[in-house]
């Protein structure tokens, strides 16, 4: 089963979620590659937990990037983290690389959405927001 290891930005926004079946340098390498490639931002800030390959891959790619490793600092990553671990916990993991791209795909989207970073729903309350928004994506399609 490959191990998710989501990115945010500094308001919340899911940026990326790279599978891996492991968590090593080669896969933090590519997680980090992606996630900027994805943005085309390097950022100036990088929070994570106390994972001892973190700081030589960030010396390595971000080498001008300050690096937070404080006890509650990445606090909103795993928030997120935790929601999606919620969600694949009574389904006793998932069996497939595709099927968890999918789910994981899936749900940064609706993360996103119900946090209104996308141009759906916005003049609705923050309660209806993702109905909506798959009423006015049905419309479209």
């Amino acid at each position: 089963m490959a191990v998710p290891i989501p990115a945010i930005d500094q308001f919340g926004q899911v940026i990326d979620v790279y599978l891996s079946p492991r968590r090593d340098a080669d896969a933090e390498r590519r997680f980090f590659a992606q996630a900027i490639g994805r943005t085309r931002i390097s950022p100036v800030e990088v929070t994570t937990d106390r994972y001892r390959l973190y700081p030589r891959v960030l010396d390595e790619m971000l080498p001008a990037a300050f690096h937070v490793t404080e006890v509650h600092a990445n606090n909103r990553l795993e928030t997120d983290h935790g929601r999606l671990k919620a969600r694949l916990r009574p389904m006793r993991r998932l069996k497939r690389d595709r099927t968890a791209r999918v789910i994981v795909a899936g749900h940064a989207f609706i993360q996103n959405l119900r946090r209104g970073f996308y141009d759906l729903a916005i003049d609705v309350r923050p309660a209806s927001r993702v109905a909506d928004a798959f009423a006015e994506l049905a419309v479209v399609i």
